[in-house]
C-alpha cells in the first residue's frame, strides 16, 4: 500500500511539473520535432540550459574564456615578444617547424617525434601534425609555451626554421637564404 502511495505521489508531481501547458507553449515548440529548424533547436538548447549553473572559467570553451589580465608596466618595451607571449597564455597556438635538407617523410616523422618527446619531458605540451615531407605543425594548448619550445627547436641541428605568429626564426645550423 505504501509503495502505491509513493508511486502515485511521484506521478502527480511529474504531471504538475510542466513549465507550459500544451496550449501555452510557444509556436515553435508546438511543431513536430522532425520539423524543427536550426533556430528552434538552438532555442530548445537555451531553454534546457537556462536553469544550469554557469561553468567555471577553465571549463568554458576557449573562445568564451576571458583574456588574461596583462600589466603593461611589467614588460620591457624593447622586447615585444614577451608581450606577445603573455597575450597567448592559455590560448591555443600553432607553430610551423621546417626540417632542414630534403628529408623523406619518415625521417621528418622520426625527428619531429623526438622533438615532441623532448618538449613533453620539459613539461611543454605540444601536439604534432605533419603537413609536408619536411614540415610539421606543433600545436600548443598554452600558446605562451611556444616561445620556450622555439628556443629548443632552433638549437636542433636538423631544424631549418620555426614560424610563430607569421614571424620566422631561423635555426642555428641552417644556411641563410638569399633574399631576391
Amino acid at each position: 500500500m505504501n509503495f502505491f502511495v509513493v508511486y502515485l505521489t511521484c506521478f502527480m508531481i511529474s504531471v504538475n511539473a510542466k513549465k507550459f501547458k500544451d496550449n501555452e507553449k510557444p509556436e515553435w515548440a508546438q511543431k513536430d520535432i522532425r520539423d524543427f529548424t536550426e533556430a528552434d533547436m538552438e532555442r530548445l538548447l537555451e531553454q534546457w540550459e537556462e536553469d544550469d549553473e554557469p561553468l567555471e572559467e577553465d571549463e568554458l570553451p576557449e573562445h568564451l574564456r576571458p583574456m588574461p589580465k596583462i600589466n603593461l608596466n611589467e614588460f620591457n618595451t624593447n622586447d615585444p615578444e614577451s608581450l606577445l607571449q603573455a597575450t597567448k597564455k592559455g590560448r591555443t597556438l600553432m607553430t610551423f617547424v621546417q626540417v632542414a635538407g630534403n628529408p623523406a617523410k619518415e625521417e621528418t616523422e622520426e625527428l619531429t617525434k623526438l622533438w615532441q618527446t623532448s618538449l613533453w619531458n620539459s613539461h611543454i605540451q605540444a601536439e604534432r601534425y605533419l603537413v609536408d615531407d619536411n614540415r610539421a605543425i606543433f600545436l600548443f594548448k598554452d600558446g605562451s609555451q611556444a616561445w620556450q619550445a622555439k628556443e629548443y627547436l632552433i638549437d636542433q641541428e636538423k631544424c631549418e626554421s620555426v614560424t610563430i605568429e607569421s614571424k620566422v626564426y631561423q635555426g642555428k645550423y641552417s644556411k641563410p637564404k638569399e633574399e631576391l
